[in-house]
């Protein structure tokens, strides 16, 4: 049998500590075993996630723990497509969420990249959180300062909600289920 060259990951999946990039990525590949009762443990390191796409192709994800931000940058290469995800339910964590996510747009390896930030834990948030986590991420200003177009979803890993937009997203089709704009 022929060696294969290895599968490169396309897509980035980055975010802080602790703001549920795993369990998100175990419900998109179809673990329906996730509920209330599911925690993880921070990912130290990478993990590489196989997705299936509603147009019936794969997409590889390498999923980044939060606690590597200083290192991301050494999984930029040949990326097209980033999720970013901010626990939507820790107002405390989003303005760090907001630095960090300053710090990857600005990379310019990233500059032709799709970008999707997904605001999750929506399950144990109250709707005025989306817009709270918005303005303290300061999302008006930036998509002024930055060349990349920025999709923004809610999801909750343990309901469901959001997943088949991301889905659609990663597929290149533009999701339903988009945010609205937060005025500047």
């Amino acid at each position: 049998m022929a060696n294969l060259p290895p599968i490169l990951p396309s897509c980035v999946c980055l975010g802080p500590i602790g703001s549920g990039k795993t369990l998100l990525l175990k419900k998109l590949k179809g673990n329906e075993d996730i509920d209330i009762t599911s925690t993880s443990v921070p990912t130290v390191g990478t993990n590489i996630t196989t997705l299936q796409l509603p147009n019936e192709k794969e997409i590889v994800v390498r999923e980044v723990g939060g606690a590597m931000a200083p290192l991301w940058s050494q999984y930029y290469r040949n990326i097209t497509k980033i999720i970013y995800v901010v626990d939507a339910s820790n107002l405390c964590q989003i303005a760090a969420a907001g630095v960090l996510l300053y710090t990857v747009l600005a990379e310019p390896q990233l500059k032709n990249a799709k970008v999707l930030l997904v605001l999750s834990k929506m399950d144990v948030s109250y709707r005025q959180m989306r817009n709270e986590a918005l303005l303290m991420l300061q999302f008006a200003r930036l998509q002024r300062e930055i060349s990349q177009p920025v999709t923004v979803l809610e999801a909750s890993a343990i309901t469901g909600e959001g997943l088949p937009a991301i889905k659609e997203w990663l597929a290149g089709v533009k999701p339903s289920a988009q945010v609205k704009k937060v005025p500047n």
